[in-house]
């Protein structure tokens, strides 16, 4: 408890005491539940506890997930609003090793809010309050979708609450598209609570065992795709990282292009999906410069022809480089054109306004920013008010006035944190200096004829 904000404590208390009430009122009169009903009971919580157990970690900083929900809302249908939530309670009890008490607290306090508050719809929208026959099936069908979107919904809501409080989520990530968009997994996870009733209703106890199957088929599938995820990371950073050895004056600019084409995305309304796509055209923009000669990206003074040539096909370089990368999608029109100008004076293919893909012009105004607010070889650092004004001028020219207006709104809103000061590298490193920075516009690179 003395590691959470004090917020967080003040939620986390309130929703125990919730938690407690609602289970200390169900429990009264002493014969609330009937004698079969406590054999039902202590299956499900021991099937319920053995899911919590052994969660899957999600991708989001101290936050995992399990599918032991399934048999809370079997609870639902077989004992009721408070039969669920002494299931969802038992969370308490996980014997998840390093689980620390305040966590296990909130786990066992908001899945037995939940689970009560799915039992009331359950039973409000005329869901059988017993263990259903066969023939009786379908009419719990109905209820038991409606005591399932409750469930989630508050599931996910309370959860989130919990990272906001405790700093593990921004409030842009709380949007609501951003909470609605997960629901459909959950949903297709939560069948799996109709599928122990009606095991149920034919084997009786026997179905818990039955389910464990197809349950730790579900939790292997969670982990897999937090595997995959971890993966396509590792393989961004590697070519992120190969991109930055060439000169030392960018380091870190792709991670800091990444985070802010995504706050751009955020801002304008992109879906889950192509907001993570652009974080990693964000993240490879510049791997392109793989293929162009160090001695030209650290080239003092002007440029030959043949030399700017070089750079304005690292774009392109960079589309060859990843094009095999198939988790990409959309990513790839990104780096592909990410230096493409409204005006059509861009390049590397001169297109104009509306024929620029939305992503690269985002990832545009991303890279000039981050660009003018980094120390370079030449330069300093700008400060964030000067580099919005230098987007602010370009607007309509080189950048998209969209993107441009959105990103100084999200700035406005959420801050930025500017690159600290470049130190020298360690003894032995060589470092040559960069006469000019092509992402910045305000010192354009100066070409020399060879005529």
């Amino acid at each position: 408890m003395r590691d959470l904000p004090w917020p967080a404590r003040v939620y986390l208390t309130a929703l125990v005491g919730a938690a407690v009430v609602l289970i200390g009122r169900g429990l009264f009169p002493p014969d609330r539940f009937a004698g079969h009903e406590w054999p039902t009971l202590l299956v499900l919580a021991l099937l319920f506890l053995v899911c919590e157990s052994v969660p899957t970690l999600l991708n989001v900083e101290q936050a995992a997930i399990s599918v032991s929900f399934s048999a809370a809302l079997a609870a639902v249908v077989l004992v009721g609003d408070v039969g669920a939530a002494i299931v969802g309670a038992t969370a308490v009890l996980s014997v998840r090793p390093g689980l620390a008490l305040h966590k296990r607290l909130f786990n066992g306090a908001q899945f037995a809010v939940c689970g009560h508050s799915a039992g009331l719809v359950y039973a409000m929208l005329g869901g059988p309050s017993d263990v259903p026959s066969i023939d009786g099936f379908p009419a719990l069908l109905g209820p038991f979708m409606g005591a399932a979107a409750v469930y989630v919904v508050f599931n996910v809501l309370l959860f989130g609450a919990m990272l906001w409080l405790v700093g593990g989520l921004r409030a842009p990530e709380l949007s609501l598209r951003a909470l609605v968009q997960p629901l459909g997994s959950y949903f297709g996870y939560a069948t799996f609570g109709l599928l122990i009733v009606g095991l149920w209703a034919t084997v009786q106890s026997i179905s818990a065992v039955l389910v464990l199957l197809p349950l730790f088929i579900a939790r292997w599938t969670f982990g897999q795709y937090r595997a995959q995820q971890r993966s396509y990371d590792a393989t961004i950073a590697a070519l992120c990282q190969a991109v930055e050895t060439k000169d030392f004056y960018t380091r870190g600019h792709c991670t800091r292009v990444s985070s802010a084409a995504t706050m751009i995305a955020q801002e304008i309304g992109m879906g889950s999906e192509r907001t993570k796509a652009i974080g990693y055209a964000g993240m490879l923009h510049d791997v392109g410069k793989l293929g162009v000669p160090t001695k030209v990206l650290q080239k003092e003074g002007k440029l030959t022809e043949e030399e700017f040539a070089a750079i304005q096909l690292h774009p392109m370089r960079g589309l060859e480089i990843v094009r095999g990368i198939d988790f990409l999608d959309e990513a790839f029109a990104g780096i592909m054109h990410h230096h493409e100008r409204q005006d059509g004076r861009g390049y590397p293919m001169g297109l104009a306004g509306a024929e620029i893909p939305e992503f690269a012009r985002v990832i545009a105004v991303a890279d000039a920013f981050d660009s003018m607010t980094s120390d370079r070889s030449y330069r300093k650092a700008k400060s964030i008010d000067e580099a919005l004004t230098e987007l602010r001028k370009g607007a309509g020219t080189q950048f998209d006035p969209e993107m441009v207006t959105a990103f100084v709104r999200a700035i406005d809103r959420r801050g930025w944190d500017p690159p600290g000061r470049v130190t020298r590298p360690q003894a032995g490193e060589v470092v040559e200096p960069v006469a000019k920075d092509h992402d910045d516009p305000t010192t354009p690179i100066e070409v020399v004829s060879e005529r």
